[in-house]
């Protein structure tokens, strides 16, 4: 095995390790472009997890610099002690993958590292836009061989959809460090006082919030559904892990779920199932 084989290698155990559901999504994805997939899957699950492997802001904003360097091509010789940084890079130059994307993508993870609140529904969806659209779109571009494949806008809606059902679920971790990223004009709208949500308190003010989340999350997956036509065959296995969203936004909403002190899960084998089903024909699950 050659050292090139080792560094995606090693991509494809963190995306295991790290994001299940887009590990498992590549595995449905034809295999020459596995690998490819996993590099770009790998490199987000590794500025994804920075804030839970710091103990304060400033070691988290070099890691992200680290990254920024690299991709800007300021960093020499230090990524080849890094076989994600390597498998990205050699990614990145077999598809001509845009590099401003990415940079884009460390950018916005600087938020991660604060506990800022997040202003708005519009800053919200730009969050999304930059950390999770971003990502189907390099996915799409690596499925259609580096070439545009005019996906941009169902990225766009698809990266909506997913990112805020993700933050909905992740929403006891967050609120355990004081992290809010549900945004402040939907807190307002419904009266809702983040100190109680710090508190671990689930209020009707909650849930309220939460209800028109999910609301506009399911509004994206319907953008996504209309547009779906214009997708080529090609890209579609960059969208498998969108047919999650609706199977969680239900275990969200069911009777007596408490968001603060309950994850909404689906088993392994389940979330298998729904992703190889869907892969003959991911937006008629959607």
């Amino acid at each position: 095995m050659g050292p090139m084989t080792t560094d995606f290698d090693h991509a494809a155990e963190v995306v295991r390790r790290f994001d299940r559901d887009r590990y498992l999504s590549a595995l449905l994805a034809p295999e020459a472009y596995r690998p490819a997939l996993m590099a770009l899957y790998a490199f987000n699950a590794e500025i994804a997890r920075i804030r839970e492997v710091v103990s304060e802001p400033l070691p988290g904003e070099v890691r992200l610099q680290w990254w920024r360097d690299l991709l800007e091509g300021t960093e020499h010789g230090a990524a080849a002690a890094n076989p994600v940084a390597n498998a990205l890079l050699r990614t990145i130059e077999r598809y001509n993958l845009p590099r401003q994307a990415l940079v884009a993508m460390t950018e916005a993870r600087i938020f991660d590292l604060y506990n800022d609140p997040m202003p708005s529904l519009n800053d919200l969806e730009g969050y999304v836009g930059e950390t999770v659209s971003g990502l189907f779109q390099l996915g799409c571009l690596v499925l259609n061989d580096g070439k545009d494949p005019g996906t941009a806008t169902v990225a766009g809606h698809a990266g909506v959809a997913y990112g805020l059902c993700g933050l909905m679920r992740a929403l006891p971790w967050h609120a355990a460090r004081r992290q809010m990223y549900l945004p402040g004009d939907v807190l307002s709208r419904h009266n809702l006082d983040p100190e109680t949500v710090f508190r671990g308190k689930t209020t009707p003010e909650l849930l309220a919030v939460l209800t028109e989340m999910r609301g506009h999350a399911r509004h994206h997956l319907g953008r996504v559904r209309e547009a779906a036509s214009g997708v080529p065959l090609t890209c579609r296995a960059a969208f498998l892990p969108l047919v999650l969203v609706e199977p969680f936004l239900k275990k969200l909403e069911v009777t007596g779920f408490d968001p603060l002190q309950q994850a909404a899960e689906i088993s392994q084998l389940r979330r298998q199932w729904i992703l190889w089903r869907a892969s003959g024909n991911v937006f008629g699950r959607l």
